[in-house]
């Protein structure tokens, strides 16, 4: 009888210690801006074609070339200032998670053609091409599951 208690005790011993064993990890990479489409998950960067610059979530920061080198702010430079980023385009990175998503710019550059013509004589002149599609005409990028081109009305 004594040894079946102790075995209880060691058996609810164990399953108490084992419970509080359990850790549950959820990583939480950022809320996206405002002006960005929903992704399906949750993604570290966006694109914007039109401009060639990125977006990285948890660090609120734009990352575009300048002076000779990819540099990182809270702000688009002055040159970007008649950008409308809810009506540009938007491409969220599913495949990429690290510091230097510019490392496929050649790549992202062909494969998520942007509107170029956003900016004449220092206007924003409204083509936005809102009715972009990609390549096969659903709304989304092309390509082999690097990323998702999403359009944000």
């Amino acid at each position: 009888m004594r040894t079946t208690k102790l075995v209880l005790l060691v058996a609810l011993f164990a399953a108490t210690v084992s419970s509080r064993a359990q850790v549950s990890v959820n990583v939480n990479i950022g809320t996206p801006p405002v002006w960005a489409p929903a992704a399906p998950v949750e993604v570290q960067y966006y694109y914007l074609p039109d401009i060639q610059v990125y977006y990285d979530v948890p660090a609120r920061a734009y990352i575009y070339f300048g002076n000779g080198a990819w540099r990182r702010s809270a702000y688009l430079p002055a040159r970007y200032r008649g950008y409308d980023l809810y009506h540009g385009h938007t491409v969220y990175l599913e495949d990429y998670h690290g510091r230097t998503p510019y490392v496929y710019y050649k790549q992202h550059k062909v494969k998520y053609r942007g509107d170029y013509g956003w900016k004449k004589n220092g206007h924003d002149n409204g083509n936005h091409n809102g009715n972009w599609k990609g390549n096969n005409g659903n709304g989304r990028g092309h390509g082999n599951g690097n990323g998702k081109g999403h359009k944000k009305d």
